[in-house]
């Protein structure tokens, strides 16, 4: 049996890495290439169900499988903490001592929040009245949280950008005014929505839509706000600006950084991103690394769907790579990202690097059935059926029939 000469080292067993290894897996021959996935521990999470844990919609074990079924045959999952990279030697370091020699390496450790980095944050009531939904611990916390809530100021906050999932703080506000309605504590709450940002989003036509919404639900808006530290004991955020927000109960969004071992091995940017071209997430600074999903510096939303549409051309491009030919597919930004208003409906955003969300339908032209930076039941319940379409046929790798290029067809211009 032919021993293989090449070794493919992918950092990360999350969405983007998952779907990279079983794609690759089948397009690159095993007498040829290793493929080998690094993680910390055998625990995925279906990340977007951690909005749905407070409010009871999904269970948390609707969300968590184990990673190695997940895994095609034929791949190496390695279980381990990533120490540091050696670019130069081509070898990735792990905190226990292993050594792992590559040929290329693609970089998917993802974001992750940085709550030790706001000060006050991490005080004696972090986890209840300073409550989060990004990490599984802190959704199961906050849900026992809201369950003793009985009203009074409501705060939702985003320390800064970028973060996985930019909508998930709005969602987690219109979600919240359903959930408090439902249970008669609406009109003794204050909701209220903090952000760095001068508007709802980053984008100004889905800034203009999202907010109307706000106004309509009656959340009141602090925009411009550069969190500077929480004081738990007073139950304030400050600014830099001397601002202060008072709550009773506080979401907070932390500020968001990719993972430690990227800044020891100098790979990254200040947030630990790894810089890359964005058309096709290779690493500016080495030809054999690239980054994708979260981990990466692309100018656009830390969205499952830029991982999955990113993914879809990284892996022609890998193969022109590794093949000498040269790479012909460019990735445009593309990110299809749901919003869930409450009440049973969703608004669903379809942009890229150059074209702002539109109106129009979706994926059909006129035919939808899911509309376009409108609110309709359609867009919940596609929002809801992902969850199995995720772990059926995403995370597989298998054709979602969506293609990775945005397309105006079915959007009207603005």
């Amino acid at each position: 049996m032919t021993t293989p000469t090449k070794h493919l080292v992918v950092l990360g067993a999350g969405t983007a890495g998952t779907m990279v290894v079983n794609k690759l897996r089948r397009e690159l021959p095993a007498t040829d290439w290793t493929i080998t996935v690094v993680d910390r521990d055998d625990i995925h999470d279906y990340q977007p169900g951690y909005l749905f844990i407070p409010f009871g919609i999904n269970t948390p074990e609707q969300i968590r499988r184990r990673k190695r079924p997940l895994i095609s045959a034929g791949i190496d999952l390695v279980m381990g903490e990533v120490d540091r990279v050696d670019p130069a030697a081509r070898a990735v370091h792990l905190g226990d001592g292993r050594v792992l020699a590559y040929d290329q390496l693609v970089i998917a450790t993802g974001t992750t929040p940085r709550p030790d980095q706001t000060e006050g944050t991490l005080g004696p009531q972090w986890h209840k009245e300073v409550g989060e939904f990004y990490t599984y611990d802190g959704a199961v916390a906050l849900r026992d949280q809201l369950a003793t809530f009985t009203g009074g100021r409501l705060v939702v906050h985003i320390t800064e950008l970028p973060i996985k999932c930019p909508v998930a703080p709005l969602e987690f506000t219109f979600l919240a005014d359903d959930w408090l309605t439902r249970r008669g504590l609406r009109e003794r709450t204050e909701l209220v929505f903090v952000t760095p940002l001068d508007g709802a989003f980053t984008k100004p036509v889905a800034s203009r839509a999202l907010g109307n919404i706000l106004e309509d639900k009656g959340v009141v808006v602090e925009p411009d706000f550069m969190v500077e530290r929480i004081d738990q004991e007073r139950k304030v955020l400050v600014s830099y600006d001397e601002r202060e927000v008072a709550y009773d109960q506080l979401v907070t969004i932390p500020l968001n950084m990719g993972a430690d071992f990227v800044a020891r091995s100098g790979l990254g940017d200040e947030l630990n991103y790894v810089p890359v071209d964005k058309h096709t997430m290779q690493s500016t600074a080495h030809p054999d690394i690239w980054a994708l999903g979260d981990a990466g510096n692309l100018p656009t939303s830390k969205a499952g769907s830029v991982a999955h549409f990113s993914v879809e051309v990284f892996v022609e491009n890998f193969l022109d790579h590794v093949h000498g030919r040269p790479m012909t597919r460019s990735f445009d930004g593309h990110a299809n990202c749901f919003v869930e208003s409450g009440h049973g409906k969703a608004l669903l955003l379809d942009f890229n690097y150059d074209t702002e969300p539109l109106t129009g339908h979706f994926p059909f032209p006129k035919v939808g059935p899911m509309t376009l930076l409108g609110e309709s039941r359609a867009n919940h319940l596609g929002k809801l059926a992902f969850r199995h379409v995720y772990w059926n046929a995403l995370l597989p790798g298998r054709p979602l029939g969506l293609k990775a290029e945005m397309s105006m067809a079915g959007k009207n211009p603005a």
